[in-house]
This record gives C-alpha cells, structure tokens and sequence, in this order.
C-alpha cells in the first residue's frame, strides 16, 4: 500500500486471486453437496435414528451452503471493486481501510472505525 492508501497493482493482483480462490471452493463445495444430496436416498438407513442424523447433517450442510451464498456475494462486489478501482477505500468515510485489515477481511467494505461505530449502533438497537 503506497503512503495515500492506494493499493498497488501488485496488490490488487494478489487480492484478486484470493477472493478468485475463494468463490472456486466455495463453488466446487456447494457442487459436492448438491452431488451428494442427488445420490441421497433415506430409505438405505438402517433405523430412524439413522434417518434423522442424516437428515440433520443435511439441513446443517444446507445451513452452510445459505451463509457461503452469502459470502459469494461479497465475493463477487470485492472484485467488482477491484475492477472498478474503489477496492480497500471505506465506503462509509471514503478513507482507506488498512492493509491489515483488507487481508484479515478481504470482502469488507468498511475501515475499523466505521465498523465498530456500525456495530455499536446494531447493539444499541438489538
């Protein structure tokens, strides 16, 4: 990151491959269960408390799937900001989010400050 906050191309780069990495797996696990799901068939299960094991890994594999949906999203808008060139600025306060940070979070789209003020007033409402 230079002294402005800009990121370099170098970075960019790098930031790219990762979230790229990120939505393959995601994508290739959500192929994997929906592979899994299709062989599926209840009726091999030797007892009820079999059955309902089953089923529960399979509503808590599908539990999974909803929040990797969801991170996939933030996935896709990390990379559209890459191509559009706002990639590691707040989106709140239009100031850098640090490098620190970006690389902990890569998908986020607010600095420290703006995140903590955002979640004391979640806390404040919930």
């Amino acid at each position: 990151m230079s002294e402005k906050g800009v990121l370099s191309q170098k970075d960019l780069k790098r930031f790219k491959k990762s979230l790229e990495d990120s939505r393959k797996a995601i994508l290739e696990n959500a192929r994997k269960t929906m592979e899994e799901e299709s062989n599926f068939d209840t009726d091999d299960l030797p007892d009820e408390i079999d059955q309902a094991s089953s089923e529960y890994a399979q509503s808590m594999a599908f539990r999974l799937r909803d929040r990797e949906k969801f991170l996939l999203k933030k996935i896709e808008k990390a990379l559209q900001r890459i191509e559009d060139g706002s990639f590691g600025m707040c989106e709140r306060c239009e100031e850098p989010i640090s490098m620190k940070r970006l690389e902990a979070r890569p998908v986020t789209t607010l600095c420290i400050r703006c995140k903590e003020e955002q979640e004391k007033k979640e806390k404040s409402y919930g």
